[in-house]
C-alpha cells in the first residue's frame, strides 16, 4: 500500500482568511486552514485576518498579513513609524498587558510540552515600570541607500538596513549618537563598508549608556585601523553627546557577520563607563557583556537571590557567571561565591566589579564548569546553592550531571530560553530536583524574548 501524500491546502501567492488561534515561539501569529499551520507576523490570536501565502513547506506555510477583519481587543497601534518593516520589535502591535500574558503562556507551554512538567507554577510575568527606552546598548550596522548613509535595523530575516535614528526602545542617548554619528561622517565622506566586496571603512556604531550615572560610550567598528577624519569625527561626537566619556574604535578585518573584532583601542577619552545595578557599581568597557534592561535586570537578579534563600552561612557556585554581576547580589548574603566562566575576558571584568564595591568573599575562575566543578568538589567545596544562567542553547547534559553529582540543596537557573530551560528542568526532574516555581520577567518588550527564573529543590 503506497503511503498517501499531504498536500497543502493553500497555495504561494493565495489569498486565504484565517482564524488565528496562537502565538508561535517569535512572536508570529498561528493560524489554522483546515488543520494546517499558517504563520503570519503581526497576528494576534482571536483574530479573523485576510493574508497572502509567501511561501509553502510541507507541514507549514507563512503568509504575509493584508487585513484584520476582526481585531484583537489587545491590538494596538504600533508608535514606531518604521515598525512594519524593522526587525528589531515584534510585537508593538500587542498591547503591554497582552504582552506580559503571552509571556507567561509561551514559558507554560514550554514547560507543559517540553519538559511535561504541567504542574509548575508559573507566575504572572514581571513587567517594566516604563517599557520604552530602556535598551542601554545599541548596535547599528552602517550603509548606503541611494547614496545616502543610513545607520538602523536590518529588516526581518533580511541584510537591507532599515534607518532608525528614534528607535522607541533605545535610551534617546543611543538615538542621538546614531544621529550625530550618520550626520558626522556623510558630511566628513568617510567610506562605508561593502560586505559584498570587502570594500570600506565604516561597518557598525555601538553606543553603551550608564542609565544611573549618564555616563556614554562610542564605539566605531571599522574595517581597517586607519579612520579618515578621526579628530574632526571625535569633535562632532563631544560637541552633540552630552555625557560623553569615551570614544572607542574596534577594527574588524574580517569579511564575517560578526560585529567586532579583537583590535580595540580608545581614541578619546576614558577607556570604560560605569553604571550600577541595586547597591553595586560595575564598570563596562566595549566589549562587556552588561544586560541591556538596567531596571529590570536589577528585578531579575533579586529573584534570584530570593529563591537561593541565604542567610550568610551558605557556599554558592554561580557558573556562566560572565562579569560577575549575580556573584555580586549573591555575595552579600553568601558566605562564599565561586564564579566560573570560560570566556576570560569576563572574569577580568568580574575580578574589578568586585574590587570595585568592596566585596572580598568571591573568586573567580576561567575554565568550562564540567571541568572546574569537579576540581572544587575534590578539594573539599560543597556548595548548598548553585545558581546557573547558560547561553541561549542552556546547558549541556554534561554540566547538569555535575551539578547533580555536587548534590546542592537549591538550583536557580536564570534563562533567556523557555524551549531550552524546560528541556533541561525534565532532566533535573529524573533525579528528584523538583522545579517548585519559574517567575518570568520581562527584560526585553515588544519582543517575543523572555527571561525566567526558576527555583529548584532537591526532594
Amino acid at each position: 500500500m503506497s503511503k498517501q501524500i499531504l498536500i497543502p491546502p493553500v497555495k504561494k501567492g493565495g489569498r486565504y482568511t484565517l482564524e488565528i488561534v496562537g502565538l508561535g515561539h517569535s512572536g508570529e501569529g498561528v493560524g489554522r486552514l483546515a488543520e494546517f499551520t499558517v504563520f503570519v507576523p503581526q497576528a494576534l490570536p482571536g483574530e479573523k485576518v485576510q493574508v497572502s501565502v509567501m511561501e509553502v513547506k510541507k507541514n507549514y506555510a507563512k503568509a504575509k498579513l493584508l487585513a484584520v477583519e476582526k481585531p484583537s481587543p489587545f491590538r494596538v497601534q504600533p508608535p514606531c513609524l518604521v515598525y512594519d518593516v524593522c526587525g528589531g520589535c515584534q510585537l508593538q502591535h500587542l498591547s503591554y498587558e497582552g504582552q506580559l500574558i503571552y509571556k507567561r503562556q509561551s514559558v507554560v507551554d514550554a514547560v507543559t510540552r517540553i519538559g511535561k512538567l504541567p504542574e509548575v507554577q508559573v507566575r504572572a510575568t514581571l513587567g517594566a515600570e516604563c517599557p520604552w527606552n530602556y535598551r542601554n546598548k545599541m548596535q547599528f550596522p552602517v550603509g548606503k541607500e541611494n547614496g545616502n548613509v543610513v545607520i538602523g535595523c536590518f529588516a526581518q530575516g533580511t541584510h537591507t538596513i532599515i534607518p532608525t535614528e528614534t528607535c522607541a526602545i533605545q535610551q534617546e542617548a543611543n538615538n542621538r549618537i546614531v544621529r550625530t554619528v550618520r550626520s558626522a561622517i556623510d558630511e566628513l565622506g568617510i567610506s562605508i563598508y561593502n560586505e559584498k566586496s570587502g570594500t570600506g571603512i565604516m561597518r557598525h556604531v555601538v553606543g553603551r549608556v550608564g542609565v544611573a550615572t549618564g555616563e556614554i560610550m562610542v564605539v566605531l567598528v571599522t574595517a581597517q585601523k586607519h579612520l579618515p577624519h578621526k579628530e574632526k569625527l571625535i569633535q562632532s561626537l563631544r560637541e552633540h553627546i552630552p555625557g560623553l566619556m569615551s570614544i572607542v574604535q574596534n577594527v574588524n578585518e574580517k569579511q564575517t557577520n560578526v560585529i567586532m573584532g579583537d583590535d580595540t583601542q580608545t581614541i578619546w577619552g576614558q577607556d570604560t563607563i560605569t553604571d550600577r545595578l541595586g547597591e553595586f557599581s560595575f564598570v563596562i568597557s566595549a566589549r562587556s557583556f552588561f544586560q541591556v534592561n538596567t531596571a529590570q535586570a536589577e528585578i531579575l537578579y533579586n529573584k534570584a537571590v530570593e529563591y537561593a534563600g541565604l542567610s550568610g552561612t551558605e557556599i554558592v557556585i554561580d557558573a556562566y557567571c560572565g562579569t560577575g554581576t549575580i556573584t555580586l547580589f549573591l555575595a552579600k548574603r553568601a558566605k562564599k561565591v565561586y564564579g566560573i566562566e570560560v570566556v576570560a575576558p569576563a572574569i577580568w571584568d568580574a575580578k574589578v566589579n568586585t574590587r570595585r564595591n568592596d566585596i572580598d568573599n568571591t573568586e573567580f575562575i576561567v575554565g568550562d564548569a564540567v571541568e572546574v566543578m569537579p576540581l572544587l568538589f575534590k578539594d573539599g567545596v560543597r556548595p548548598k546553592v548553585i545558581v546557573v544562567d547558560p547561553p541561549r542553547a542552556g546547558c549541556d547534559r554534561t554540566v547538569l550531571e555535575t551539578f547533580l553529582h555536587m548534590q546542592p540543596q537549591r538550583i536557580v537557573y536564570v534563562s533567556c530560553n523557555p524551549a531550552s530551560l524546560a528541556r533541561d528542568l525534565a532532566i533535573l526532574a529524573e533525579h528528584q530536583y523538583i522545579v517548585q516555581e519559574i517567575q518570568p520577567v520581562d527584560m526585553f518588550p515588544h519582543t517575543y524574548h523572555v527571561e525566567t527564573v526558576a527555583l529548584i529543590e532537591r526532594k
